[in-house]
């Protein structure tokens, strides 16, 4: 018996010998679940290609950033050989950006960014046994987690303050590209200023790009100047040109709001105080979750991910210091309902026309 044993114990350290060689042997061979054999963190590796906003944009890239570095740090990762990101200065670098962390054997990408869809479905389809996830936009391909957020969801309530702080009945609304995904902020906000006061009107530009200031600048100025005291934008880096606006008029006595997004933007506002408040969007928990999900050997392949209320994914900024007591108590009450089920934010056009006829029965 004895023998027997033994004999069974060699043949069982021999095979498990010959299966870690060629596990090694083959390192592009990562399955689409579970990111491999390299689950452990001290072998795992993800990176994060940025849109043309960067890193520093002081929004949406660096939120995803930001939850990066605290999953890295967390696991003992170090920056640049066990996570890091590339920064794409044009559209034209999204494609060769994915492709250098697929080619360098990275457990897992992220495109960060709805602009990124083509790229990434591109590179998923090259390297079918790599994992690749998108922020903002479905991408169904089989080694592709499609990571999205109630945005309508977390505008409704900034739009709740902006309907309760302004004096002139008017807010505005500025966007970055024109798109399903920015609409969503836009009809999220609508509805919850019609649902304080449908008589508030709301002025709504859109920029046509997620990177210049310049034009946030311009159309907040138009804004400001046509009535509106109140801007909410979701423009990315074109939204600081939006507080830039807001800061000079401020200091020339002007009583204007800017409402952030993506992060607490409260800083962005000072020295002159003008961030109301922001629509926290929490990329960097989605990133962070992700990750920790593809170490575990648990990456949500081919599925949607969803981060919204319920799942603490958007929400009201932290600092509230500038909102009302009666703002503040309005939002959680709106937001109690939409929890229970009893408010459906709308999200589209459609949506908002069917909510907004609604508010007159």
């Amino acid at each position: 018996m004895k023998k027997k044993a033994g004999l069974l114990l060699s043949l069982t350290l021999a095979a498990s010998t010959i299966l870690g060689a060629c596990g090694n042997a083959d390192k592009n061979t990562a399955d689409n679940k579970s990111g491999g054999d390299t689950k452990k963190a001290g072998s795992f590796k993800v990176g994060m290609v940025t849109d043309t906003g960067g890193v520093d944009d002081k929004s949406f890239n660096q939120s995803a950033w930001e939850g990066l570095k605290k999953f890295g740090g967390d696991n003992s990762l170090k920056e640049n050989e066990g996570y890091r990101y590339l920064q794409s200065e044009k559209e034209a670098d999204y494609l060769p950006n994915l492709t250098k962390f697929a080619e360098s054997n990275y457990n897992l990408t992220y495109g960060i960014g709805f602009l990124m869809a083509d790229a990434v479905g591109k590179v998923a389809d090259q390297f079918p046994k790599n994992n690749f996830a998108i922020v903002d936009m479905v991408v169904d391909k089989k080694n592709v987690a499609s990571i999205t957020f109630s945005e309508n969801e977390g505008s409704f309530l900034v739009g709740v303050v902006a309907a309760l702080t302004t004096k002139s009945n008017k807010v505005g609304f500025i966007g970055g590209v024109e798109s399903d995904l920015i609409k969503k902020f836009e009809y999220g906000f609508k509805a919850g200023v019609a649902s304080v006061n449908p008589s508030i009107q709301v002025v709504s530009q859109y920029a046509g790009d997620f990177n210049k200031p310049e034009k946030g600048t311009q159309l907040a100025s138009t804004m400001y100047g046509q009535g509106v005291d109140v801007i909410y934008h979701a423009a990315g880096g074109t939204g600081n040109g939006v507080f830039t606006e807001a800061k000079n008029r401020k200091k020339k006595g002007e009583n204007v709001w800017v409402i952030g997004v993506d992060r607490d933007q409260h800083q962005e506002g000072m020295p002159e105080n003008v961030t109301l408040t922001s629509m926290v969007k929490r990329v960097d928990v989605a990133v962070e979750q992700v990750s920790k999900q593809a170490m575990e050997g648990n990456f949500p392949a081919g599925k949607v991910v969803t981060f919204g209320l319920k799942e603490n994914g958007v929400g009201i900024a932290p600092t509230t210091d500038n909102v009302s007591k009666d703002a503040l108590a309005k939002v959680d009450e709106f937001q109690k309902k939409i929890l229970a089920g009893e408010l459906k934010v709308p999200a589209t056009e459609a949506d908002y026309k069917t909510f907004e006829a609604s508010l007159k029965k």
